[in-house]
Protein backbone atom coordinates (compact mmCIF):
# COMPACT_ATOMS: atom_id res chain seq x y z
CA UNK A 1 0.00 0.00 0.00
CA UNK A 2 1.27 3.45 -0.87
CA UNK A 3 1.91 5.64 2.19
CA UNK A 4 2.21 9.44 2.14
CA UNK A 5 4.06 11.24 4.90
CA UNK A 6 4.31 14.94 5.69
CA UNK A 7 8.05 15.60 6.29
CA UNK A 8 7.42 18.02 9.18
CA UNK A 9 5.00 15.67 10.93
CA UNK A 10 7.40 12.77 10.32
CA UNK A 11 10.27 14.69 11.94
CA UNK A 12 8.06 15.45 14.94
CA UNK A 13 6.96 11.81 15.23
CA UNK A 14 10.56 10.57 14.95
CA UNK A 15 11.52 12.88 17.82
CA UNK A 16 8.66 11.74 20.03
CA UNK A 17 7.54 8.92 20.17
CA UNK A 18 10.60 7.85 18.15
CA UNK A 19 9.04 6.25 15.07
CA UNK A 20 9.07 7.36 11.45
CA UNK A 21 5.63 7.65 9.90
CA UNK A 22 7.14 5.98 6.83
CA UNK A 23 6.92 2.72 8.81
CA UNK A 24 3.10 2.88 8.67
CA UNK A 25 3.10 0.29 5.90
CA UNK A 26 4.46 -2.26 8.40
CA UNK A 27 1.06 -2.39 10.13
CA UNK A 28 -1.10 -4.98 8.36
CA UNK A 29 -4.47 -3.22 8.20
CA UNK A 30 -6.18 -6.50 7.26
CA UNK A 31 -5.12 -8.01 10.60
CA UNK A 32 -5.37 -4.80 12.66
CA UNK A 33 -8.28 -3.63 14.79
CA UNK A 34 -9.43 -0.50 12.93
CA UNK A 35 -11.96 2.00 14.23
CA UNK A 36 -13.21 5.39 13.08
CA UNK A 37 -11.67 8.30 14.94
CA UNK A 38 -14.74 10.44 15.53
CA UNK A 39 -13.59 12.10 18.75
CA UNK A 40 -13.77 15.43 16.92
CA UNK A 41 -14.44 16.82 13.45
CA UNK A 42 -11.14 16.66 11.57
CA UNK A 43 -12.68 17.80 8.30
CA UNK A 44 -12.00 14.35 6.81
CA UNK A 45 -12.61 10.75 7.87
CA UNK A 46 -9.84 9.44 10.12
CA UNK A 47 -9.12 6.03 11.54
CA UNK A 48 -7.05 4.45 14.28
CA UNK A 49 -5.53 1.04 13.65
CA UNK A 50 -4.12 -1.18 16.39
CA UNK A 51 -1.71 -3.69 14.92
CA UNK A 52 1.57 -5.46 15.50
CA UNK A 53 4.96 -4.06 14.53
CA UNK A 54 8.31 -5.26 15.90
CA UNK A 55 6.44 -7.79 18.06
CA UNK A 56 4.52 -5.07 19.93
CA UNK A 57 1.10 -3.50 19.57
CA UNK A 58 1.17 -0.07 17.91
CA UNK A 59 -1.43 2.59 17.13
CA UNK A 60 -1.52 4.18 13.69
CA UNK A 61 -3.75 7.21 13.08
CA UNK A 62 -4.41 7.71 9.38
CA UNK A 63 -6.69 8.92 6.63
CA UNK A 64 -6.94 8.24 2.91
CA UNK A 65 -6.36 10.94 0.32
CA UNK A 66 -6.59 10.16 -3.38
CA UNK A 67 -6.31 6.43 -2.67
CA UNK A 68 -3.13 6.86 -0.62
CA UNK A 69 -2.83 6.14 3.09
CA UNK A 70 -1.75 9.35 4.81
CA UNK A 71 -0.05 8.55 8.13
CA UNK A 72 -0.87 11.06 10.87
CA UNK A 73 0.63 9.44 13.96
CA UNK A 74 2.40 6.19 14.84
CA UNK A 75 3.32 5.09 18.34
CA UNK A 76 3.46 2.08 20.63
CA UNK A 77 0.12 1.31 22.22
CA UNK A 78 -0.23 2.38 25.84
CA UNK A 79 -1.17 -0.01 28.68
CA UNK A 80 -4.91 0.66 28.35
CA UNK A 81 -4.80 0.05 24.58
CA UNK A 82 -2.73 -3.11 25.05
CA UNK A 83 -5.32 -4.46 27.47
CA UNK A 84 -8.22 -3.57 25.17
CA UNK A 85 -6.80 -4.44 21.72
CA UNK A 86 -3.70 -6.54 22.40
Amino acid sequence: MKVAVDPGKDASNREKPGLSLARADEIDLRAAFVLADDRQDYGEPRWRAYGMMDGRLHMLAFTFRDGTLRAISLRRANAKENKRYG
